[in-house]
């Protein structure tokens, strides 16, 4: 049985756009395959760790500076149980509208509380930083509603999908599928646009995960 972690990114429950892409999506993978495991993590509904001075002086042990003493030891068994439920999904669906450029700030907290090493990456002083995640998959939905792709560079640059996909590469998440609607103030047609989108987000439940 395949388990599901939908990350929701978008604080506007019923109203956010990325949302009801994330949903579209969902509900053609419940239809599908109706024993699929949904574990959905609402990121303005869930209690985040600061990742604070224990927590990153912990981390840091693990390039040898310093001793995982018991109040790192307590950090970081907390972080060690954020992420193992992330790890324990077979497929990350994410729902990100942009804020700003990038990503919503409770979206980059999760990020880095997850993304440690041991955790979702290694480091070997020759060969570098790699991703430990295999056999994963990801559907991301992104939305904007200034920027699009292609748009002139005064309407907004992409530190969004950039990020998210330079991210999900460094953990190891290869396979990515991504739907995007983001309408500009030049969008000729943008019900159109969302229409088509959500076409997109039932039609990429149906390949292979």
């Amino acid at each position: 049985m395949q388990k599901i972690l939908y990350i929701a990114a978008s604080p506007r429950g019923a109203a956010s756009q990325s949302g009801k892409l994330a949903d579209a999506y969902l509900g053609a993978r419940r239809a599908a395959e109706p024993d699929v495991a949904i574990d959905r993590l609402d990121l303005w509904q869930e209690t985040l760790p600061e990742f604070d001075g224990d927590k990153a002086a912990a981390k840091m042990t693990f390039f040898g500076q310093g001793e995982m003493d018991a109040p790192r030891r307590s950090a970081w068994d907390e972080v060690v149980a954020i992420a193992d439920r992330f790890a324990a999904a077979d497929e990350y669906v994410l729902s990100v509208p942009m804020w700003n450029g990038g990503i919503p700030y409770k979206l980059k907290q999760y990020i880095d509380i997850v993304t440690q090493p041991g955790l979702l990456f290694g480091f070997d002083p020759q060969e570098g930083y790699r991703g430990l995640l295999t056999g994963k998959t990801a559907r991301v939905f992104y939305t904007a509603g200034v920027f699009a792709p292609g748009a002139p560079a005064k309407y907004g640059t992409d530190h969004h999908s950039s990020y998210l996909g330079w991210w999900l590469d460094f953990i190891g998440v290869t396979e990515v599928e991504t739907v995007r609607f983001q309408p500009s103030l030049m969008t000729a047609d943008p019900a159109g646009d969302q229409a088509r989108a959500l076409q997109r987000a039932s039609e990429i439940a149906m390949l292979p995960a």
